[in-house]
């Protein structure tokens, strides 16, 4: 026995001893168990490569490519700070934990280009950051207010209105409180001078006349703000490196929904699918002359280009390297230039053959019986995001509203992004069946579209609904369902062929309508009714956790390797 320490003393000390040891089991299990979370929602996104030969092309061309990939690197520290003001400090805290749970936490900030999880209803993973991405992203400053944003835009001359709605500028708040609009050629200067110089030097390098043109254009506007010249050369571009590079969507604000995020695809032109699908662009007047809607709200004449593109894609940055992997894009989104020179659809068919056999083959085992899966196949799927894209640039885009000309974008607002994909989306389908009838399509692809579409359903709402795209898809699933487009058997979805092309249409007009009208109230309604989850939807999700939710490309052409949490 040690002197001065009593019998009732040593018990006291051991059992202290056994509370503490208990307390770090606990604290060790707990950790354990949030890094187990943390890897599971990592592992939603399958690392895939994503490559293609360049062996056809001719050493100008590949060392133009290269030059391409440096100038899309340097978007991604401006992407990083249009998602959140707070992102470059925060990058630089999480670079700096080099522990198990750090690596995993900025692997997940890389995946999601922030601290909010894009397939969690933009839940945060991070401690100390808001509970939610802010509204207006980065491209506000924060403390700024929707109603006072619009009061202060209500105030402005035509041209200062426009710089401040438009897409190219921040808003930010001066030294004297007041708002101000920040050109982006001022506000992320230290990387477009850059970006600029390395397009220039590609343009340098291309033998290829519309390649240079695009490139040297576009380098002018990263530092003028000024894109519609390279908007058209963009459009005009006939290249095997196809690059697509600049500021495009306007997801990212969820404040005003007007503000473009940059992004760069570049990428090798597949010249054998590009060839088969050339007779697509020349059934599109005639496809917005027939569209579900009162002729009125047609389009008369859409713009005269509307080439379609299908490529390779070996490098992707900025917005098109967070969360969900694009598939396809239509381009470009300045109405001016649609509407004067119509729009660009690109289809990505590397990643879409990668999406299609690691996750909607494997989505397809949960949501429909056995005997209908076969239906599911790539053609299908790979079609039916074509007519997406091709879809985006009907029906009205400048409605009237109160007799003064307008925009849909304008006009819905932070409503806009589901829409429109839920428009793409169902009027997509519906133009497949209308070119199916007309002759242009063999009528095999009306046996199959509708089931893979009903997978693709699935395979979107995954996305989460707080996305544009997943949202969209809720709204089609919800709405064909309550028309009895679809059925359940035995726990699994089945079309009921009967009523799936009325309930198509139908759904198809109603989008096309509340757009033509320009009516935030109705699109609020549609969208509060049927861009939901419901209980059946959701019985079939629970089911797919061990299912890649989507992919984490990554691009060895561009020096990448596979990522790793560890």
């Amino acid at each position: 026995m040690i002197k001065g320490l009593s019998k009732c003393g040593i018990v006291v000390m051991v059992g202290g001893l056994l509370a503490g040891a208990g307390d770090a089991a606990i604290a060790k299990k707990a950790k354990d168990a949030a890094e187990a979370a943390l890897q599971t929602k990592i592992d939603r996104f399958v690392p895939t490569e994503i490559t293609a030969s360049l062996s056809a092309l001719p050493d100008s061309e590949k060392q133009a490519l290269m030059k391409t990939i440096e100038a899309g690197k340097l978007l991604d520290p401006i992407y990083r700070r249009q998602v959140w003001l707070g992102n470059v400090e925060l990058e630089k805290k999480l670079q700096a934990d080099t522990t198990p749970k750090g690596k995993l936490i900025y692997h997940a900030f890389k995946q999601n280009v922030g601290p909010w999880s894009r397939l969690d209803e933009g839940a945060a993973f991070v401690d100390g950051v808001p509970a939610h991405k802010p509204k207006g992203a980065g491209f506000y400053s924060e403390d700024i207010t929707k109603e006072e944003l619009e009061a202060w835009i209500a105030t402005l001359s035509k041209s200062d209105k426009a710089r401040a709605t438009g897409f190219f500028h921040t808003i930010r708040r001066g030294e004297d409180k007041k708002l101000v609009a920040v050109p982006y050629s001022k506000e992320y200067a230290e990387f477009l001078k850059p970006a600029a110089q390395a397009l220039n030097d590609a343009a340098d390098l291309t033998k290829n006349d519309s390649l240079k043109k695009f490139l040297k254009t576009r380098a002018e506007a990263f530092l003028n703000d000024d894109y519609y010249d390279s908007d058209v050369a963009w459009m005009e571009l006939d290249s095997p490196v196809d690059v697509t590079i600049g500021p495009y969507e306007t997801y990212e604000d969820e404040l005003m929904g007007s503000k473009a995020a940059f992004e760069a695809f570049i990428t090798i032109r597949n010249e054998v699918e590009t060839a088969k699908l050339k007779k697509f662009s020349g059934e599109l007047q005639d496809i917005e002359d027939h569209l579900p809607m009162d002729p009125k709200y047609r389009i008369a004449k859409i713009g005269a280009l509307a080439p379609i593109r299908v490529v390779d894609q070996v490098f992707t940055s900025g917005e098109a390297r967070r969360g969900v992997t694009t598939a396809a894009f239509n381009l470009p989104n300045d109405e001016k230039v649609t509407a004067e020179k119509g729009s660009k659809r690109v289809m990505l068919r590397n990643v879409q053959e990668a999406k299609f056999n690691k996750i909607l083959k494997r989505i397809a085992e949960v949501v429909i019986p056995a005997k209908d899966r076969e239906l599911v196949q790539f053609d299908p799927f790979f079609t039916h995001i074509l007519m997406h894209e091709l879809c985006h640039g009907l029906g009205a885009t400048a409605p009237k509203v109160n007799g003064v000309e307008t925009t849909v974008r304008a006009q819905l607002k932070e409503l806009n992004g589901a829409l429109e994909e839920a428009k793409a989306d169902i009027t997509g389908l519906w133009a497949l069946q209308y070119l199916i009838d007309k002759g242009v399509l063999d009528k095999s692809l009306e046996k199959t579209m509708y089931e893979t579409y009903l997978v693709g359903t699935f395979r979107s709402v995954r996305f989460g609904i707080n996305e544009a795209h997943g949202k969209g898809m809720a709204l089609q699933f919800n709405y064909l369902w309550d028309l009895g487009a679809y059925k359940l058997e035995k726990g699994r979805f089945v079309v009921v062929p009967g009523k799936i092309k009325d309930a198509v249409a139908k759904l198809s007009g109603e989008i096309l309508t509340i757009q033509a009208e320009g009516s935030y109230d109705k699109a609020k309604a549609l969208l509060g009714k049927y861009g939901v989850v419901r209980p059946p939807m959701q019985k079939l999700l629970d089911k797919m956790k061990s299912i890649p939710t989507d992919l984490e490309p990554y691009f060895p052409i561009a020096g990448e390797t596979a990522p790793v949490s560890r």
